[in-house]
């Protein structure tokens, strides 16, 4: 299957993208789940399916023995059966057994795309986190394998789940208050990014370093890498851009009900904080072109929002009035005298899920969307229906990403053929395209999946 054919195919699949599903449509049967990567997120997404389905958490799998051992113990007090889940190290000799329903892959971005086509291969469903690959090839392969073994594929982008967020696009941008729109800022002014600069040093004895570098360019053990940080770098990432600019792209082509972008560019660099080991940037921007539409990205790492309340998020603006929309509210405020400004804030749920207040990490103002997130996914598995956030939808919003830092990283901007999935007339853009793997691992192939 070449890149033109499976993105023909794929295509199908778009006109059911925006039908609901919810977990009520599930059977009676109890679905088998297992889980790779059991770090911070790993476990607030498993969490958060135990909260609103009856399933069994049969495997847990991580390469960091402390990690996975204390992630069973957490599953043995939340589930109902009480059973804890059995332990693994190597994803595929998880798969082997052959006694799972779906998989949630919650790993390192590096080692999301060989997973989730083993996965599929086996006919399991498969949650997968955002950015859906560190590069466009092996989304390409992932999006491919999904559709040839027909396979339920829900991607981590819980904005187009998020209540306050659904309301923002229904009752402001569909009832159309803000006229047309030329101009979306998107941006993140978090100071997110690592700033010290520890020495390397051997990995602890708990840790396979060796199997969580994977296919990965291999970079002496530093304390940054493991836990939590190792967005610092781009072998096992795409920054700034692949984590937090992800999440707002695809909110904002699921609220306009855009595509993918036909032109990206993008600029920066690391501009302030040169003493960091990290070597993502500390500012970029980068800018989406759509037809009568510029969907314009910023972030920094250092000083102040713009707009205290508003520190991560979207600015749409349109002839009739601005629409501002984050994880945690939004606002909406007309041109002019007429209409009303309208707010809304961040859903939580501590009544039917007291839980949510104890629990260690979780990020409460998200649990509702995942939640959320988790019924659409389930009940698509039910139905076969196409998820709120299926891979395609997934694949186009990493994509442009990624493009983005190739733009940047190339001094040019770049013109995207998504039918082909390939920069239109740039030979060494398309080169960018697939990031040489690791030996003994081999890079998934479109066409061979």
């Amino acid at each position: 299957m070449h890149r033109r054919d499976f993105m023909k195919h794929a295509a199908a699949a778009l006109a059911l993208s925006g039908t609901p599903a919810y977990a009520e449509q599930l059977a009676d049967t109890r679905k088998r789940v297992g889980l790779i990567g059991c770090g911070w997120y790993g476990k607030s997404d498993l969490l958060r399916l135990i909260q609103v389905a009856p399933v069994e958490v049969v495997s847990l799998c991580d390469v960091d023995k402390t990690m996975v051992a204390e992630a069973a113990e957490i599953v043995s007090t939340r589930q109902a059966s009480k059973k804890k889940p059995r332990t693994f190290a190597d994803y595929r000799e998880m798969l082997k057994q052959k006694d799972l329903d779906l998989v949630l892959i919650v790993t390192p971005d590096h080692w999301h795309a060989l997973p989730m086509i083993e996965a599929v291969r086996g006919g399991l469903d498969v949650w997968v986190q955002k950015p859906i690959s560190v590069d466009v090839a092996e989304g390409q392969a992932m999006l491919a394998a999904a559709r040839k073994y027909k396979r339920v594929v829900q991607v981590g982008m819980q904005r187009r789940s998020t209540p306050h967020l659904v309301n923002a696009r229904d009752r402001v941008i569909r009832e159309g208050k803000l006229g047309t729109i030329g101009l979306v800022e998107i941006y993140c002014y978090y100071r997110m990014r690592a700033t010290t600069n520890p020495p390397d040093t051997a990995p602890p004895p708990n840790l396979d370093y060796e199997m969580w570098t994977g296919p990965a360019p291999m970079r002496p053990y530093n304390q940054l890498v493991h836990p939590r940080s190792w967005r610092a770098f781009m072998e096992y990432s795409n920054g700034i851009i692949g984590d937090m600019c992800v999440h707002m792209l695809d909110m904002v082509r699921w609220m306009l009900d855009l595509g993918m972008p036909a032109h990206i560019s993008s600029a920066g660099g690391i501009l302030v904080d040169k003493k960091s080991k990290a070597n993502i940037t500390d500012t970029q921007t980068a800018t989406f072109d759509y037809p009568n539409l510029k969907v314009v990205w910023t972030h920094r790492s250092y000083g102040d929002p713009p707009d205290p309340k508003y520190p991560w998020g979207a600015t749409f603006y349109g002839d009739k009035g601005t629409l501002k929309a984050s994880v945690m509210s939004y606002d909406f405020v007309p041109s002019g005298k007429g209409g009303q400004p309208v707010h809304e804030d961040v859903t939580y749920e501590f009544e039917q899920f007291p839980e949510d207040k104890t629990e260690k990490d979780l990020e409460t103002h998200v649990a509702a969307a995942v939640r959320a997130h988790m019924k659409d996914f389930l009940g698509c598995i039910e139905s076969r229906k196409t998820p709120v956030a299926d891979i395609e939808q997934g694949y186009m919003s990493t994509t442009a990403c990624i493009l983005a830092n190739l733009s940047m990283q190339l001094g040019r901007s770049i013109t995207w053929d998504h039918a082909r999935g390939v920069a239109v007339n740039d030979a060494e853009a398309n080169k960018l395209l697939r990031r040489p793997y690791r030996a003994p691992y081999v890079h998934p192939d479109p066409a061979k999946v």
